[in-house]
C-alpha cells in the first residue's frame, strides 16, 4: 500500500516576547505565522490518503482558534517558534503526524517530527 503524505498550511496572529533572551525579540512584538501540518496515510481505493477537509476542520480547532490573536505568553513559559512547534505537535497527537512546522517570519521555521 502506497503512504502519502498529505500537508496543509494555516497563519494566525499573534504577538509574544522571548524570556531570558539578549536581542530584539525579548521586546513585546507580534508576527504572521504559519503553521504546516503534514500527515502521513496510506492511499485508499477511493484515492484519498487523508482528507483536506478533515485535517482543516481539527488543525482549526485544536491550534489556530487556540492561538490565533492572543499573546503567546499567556500559553508558553518561553513561546519561542520551538516551543510552539512542540505544542502543536502534542494537540495534533491522535493524527498519522509526519512534521509540523512553524515560521515566525517568512525565512525563520522551525520543523519537528515528535520525539
Amino acid at each position: 500500500m502506497k503512504k502519502m503524505l498529505v500537508t496543509k498550511e494555516f497563519e494566525f496572529d499573534a504577538a509574544h516576547q522571548l524570556v531570558n533572551y539578549d536581542g530584539k525579540c525579548e521586546n513585546l512584538h507580534g508576527h504572521r505565522w504559519k503553521v504546516q501540518v503534514t500527515v502521513q496515510a496510506p492511499l485508499k481505493k477511493n484515492g484519498i490518503a487523508f482528507d483536506f477537509t478533515k485535517l482543516k476542520e481539527i488543525v482549526e480547532e485544536r491550534v489556530i482558534k487556540k492561538l490565533d490573536h492572543t499573546y503567546l505568553n499567556d500559553f508558553f513559559a518561553q513561546p519561542s517558534t520551538e516551543n510552539i512547534a512542540i505544542w502543536v505537535w502534542n494537540n495534533l497527537k491522535e493524527l498519522p503526524l509526519y512534521e509540523v512546522k512553524v515560521w515566525e517570519s517568512p525565512t525563520s521555521w522551525v520543523t519537528y517530527r515528535g520525539e
